[in-house]
C-alpha cells in the first residue's frame, strides 16, 4: 500500500493472492477486493487465485466489488457499487454491473 492511501470501514480485502495498492489511493467503506474465486468449468470447482492491483490516485467508492486479476489503472474510478471483472483503464469512470465506461476523468485543476 503506498503513500497517504486509504481503506475505509468494513474495506474487506479478500487476499488470497496478492493486492497492490499505489500512492494516494482511496478505497471507500464496504468495498470488497477479491483474489480469490473457483474454476467452474470442473466440478471439483478447484481455487483460482489472481492478483489485483489499483494504480495511483484511483478511486474504488463504496460498496464496489472488484474480482480477481483486475488492473484499475492510475486515476481511475470505480463507481459505488460497481462490480469490476475486467481491467480498468487509465483516467476513466466505470460503474455498474459489469462495470462499463461511463465518462472520462477531467481533472479541473
Amino acid at each position: 500500500m503506498g503513500e497517504f492511501s486509504v481503506l475505509g470501514d468494513d474495506v474487506d480485502c479478500y487476499s488470497m493472492n496478492k493486492i497492490k495498492i499505489g500512492s494516494k489511493v482511496a478505497v471507500s467503506q464496504g468495498a470488497y477486493l477479491c483474489t480469490g474465486s473457483h474454476d467452474i468449468s470442473s466440478l471439483k470447482r478447484p481455487l483460482i487465485t489472481k492478483p489485483i492491483q489499483i494504480n495511483d490516485h484511483a478511486w474504488v467508492c463504496a460498496r464496489a466489488t472488484v474480482y480477481p486479476g483486475v488492473n484499475i489503472g492510475e486515476g481511475a474510478v470505480v463507481a459505488a457499487g460497481a462490480v469490476v471483472i475486467k481491467n480498468v483503464p487509465a483516467w476513466i469512470i466505470v460503474g455498474g454491473n459489469p462495470a462499463f465506461k461511463i465518462k472520462d476523468r477531467v481533472l479541473q485543476e
